[in-house]
């Protein structure tokens, strides 16, 4: 397949560095550039940041919830004509043209700059309910130092005549989840106020990512080898004790039948799970010191999504270092994650988990595509793979790059997109006064709702054609000033 096609863009070669220009500049950096140590300390963060909590707590639920077994096939069709050379392309083109996110596609063309935005404020609001989550890790991980476990068993009332009638009502795991975890309001209109417990868990889990990231991948390339590699080793012990427990095969299914949410996966079933197991703390330590892990890993990337656009922009003082932009990043993204420590904070952050993730990355990752194969061009970016790692791309990503995976995103959206406006919208509440309960009850959103539905999907995508709009706009009036400008001056020489 020989697709030529290449949209005009003059400037380009003046924009980007040459292959001796890089090769020079790779021998000039080498001792002040941050480096990895190694290569492992490199695949391991990128392992760490594509395989992160979602992988627990919401990748099953989704499986589970579109067919199962079946759901694989689908996924992994994707992964293989989409993810994976998405993933592929951003890599290279960063690389090749050694910036961030803000910087590559300013590079392109000025008018892209808007991608690298979109991209930077997803980051940022993924980042921010990210680590919420890991937030409430640590709440488990702080009460897992207890035997028995807080969440084995129902509390008694204050009578002291029997148990809570919401627990004993639901389960001590569904209990101590709802209501002693996130106080759960009914609806996501009563806010329920500040949960204080929640607040210092968000501060803990920002203030421990600031410090790993204070000094790069300095730190971060060490912690890596934990962060990314401990997971596995837990996932194995826990999968070789489960599969020696009585029902193992039917357990999970029972409670995903039951329609336990993403995040009631990993602290409703899971801890369910644990309450089973013999030195039940130990495990349950294990377990939340596992998917802290998963978690922080993640994180790194999508601090580093956020901190290097912020420099490339140049919007802040220039004299401020890397680990400024980092704290000023931590704080801001932790004084709005306050909204996820209220008594609703459990709905909103399932509204920022489909609406903020959704359609901006599908927009972005048409973009990013055609602008790598048609902005740029695919001839070129085949010629710095060349250089870079000593052969061109196969077929295989030639077919995808340029039509196959730019095609899917755009039906995926279309698709997403028509079925999303045509449906009410509505979420999962938990409500001891509802008939059904402990049954979760589906509720509609309130109309200011969509609002913020906007904000979250909509800001993100729209950005980039008001860049690229801003940017024409402002050339537009330059080039008239300009104009204006020589005018007068050849009017003056004239004169004189």
């Amino acid at each position: 397949m020989k697709l030529n096609l290449k949209l005009p863009n003059p400037g380009l070669d003046e924009r980007i560095p040459s292959h001796a220009e890089l090769e020079k500049l790779e021998v000039e950096e080498a001792g002040e550039r941050p480096q990895w140590d190694n290569k492992a300390q490199y695949m391991l963060t990128c392992v760490g940041f594509c395989v992160g909590l979602g992988n627990v707590w919401r990748f099953p639920y989704l499986c589970q919830s579109h067919g199962g077994g079946a759901f694989m096939i689908p996924f992994l069709i994707l992964l293989v004509l989409e993810g994976i050379p998405l993933l592929h392309l951003e890599f290279a083109i960063g690389q090749r043209l050694r910036k961030g996110s803000v910087g590559v596609w300013r590079s392109i063309n000025p008018y892209l700059v808007g991608v690298g935005i979109a991209s930077m404020l997803v980051s940022f609001l993924v980042g921010m309910y990210y680590n919420t989550i890991i937030a409430w890790v640590l709440w488990y991980f702080f009460n897992s130092f207890q035997d028995p476990l807080p969440w084995s068993q129902c509390p008694v009332n204050e009578n002291r005549t029997g148990f809570v009638s919401e627990c004993e009502r639901s389960s001590p795991v569904d209990y101590f989840w709802y209501r002693k975890t996130l106080n759960t309001t009914p609806v996501i209109e009563d806010s329920g106020g500040l949960q204080w417990w929640i607040v210092l868990c968000l501060f803990c889990a920002w203030t421990l990512l600031w410090v790993c990231c204070l000094r790069g991948i300095e730190t971060t390339g060490k912690a890596v080898y934990v962060t990314s590699t401990l997971p596995y080793l837990v996932l194995t012990i826990f999968l070789i004790r489960g599969l020696t427990l009585k029902g193992s095969t039917c357990d999970m299914q029972t409670f995903l039948s039951q329609g336990v949410e993403g995040t009631g996966l990993a602290f409703i079933v899971f801890t369910e799970a644990i309450t089973k197991m013999p030195v039940s703390p130990l495990w349950s330590v294990l377990f939340f010191i596992m998917l802290f892990c998963l978690g922080l890993s993640t994180m790194f990337g999508s601090v580093e999504g956020v901190v290097v656009p912020l420099q490339d922009l140049n919007i802040l003082p220039k004299r401020w270092p890397k680990e400024a932009y980092t704290g000023l990043v931590c704080f801001v993204s932790f004084g709005l994650a306050i909204i996820f420590a209220q008594g609703s904070g459990d709905y909103w952050l399932a509204l920022f988990d489909g609406f903020a993730g959704s359609i901006p990355l599908l927009i972005i990752a048409f973009c990013e595509m055609m602008a790598v194969s048609y902005i740029y061009g695919i001839d070129r970016f085949n010629d710095d793979i060349k250089f870079m790692i000593g052969h061109k791309p196969n077929f295989f990503w030639q077919v995808t790059w340029r039509l196959v995976s730019p095609l899917i995103v755009l039906l995926i959206f279309l698709f997403y997109f028509i079925t999303t406006v045509s449906k009410e919208l509505t979420y999962i509440a938990w409500d001891p006064q509802s008939e059904n309960f402990p049954t979760l009850e589906t509720k509609s959103y309130p109309d200011w709702i969509y609002g913020i539905i906007f904000i979250l999907s909509g800001v993100p995508a729209l950005v980039i054609p008001a860049v690229a709009l801003y940017k024409l706009i402002r050339n537009r009036c330059c080039a008239k000033e300009e104009k204006h400008t020589t005018k007068t001056k050849n009017v003056n020489i004239k004169n004189e």
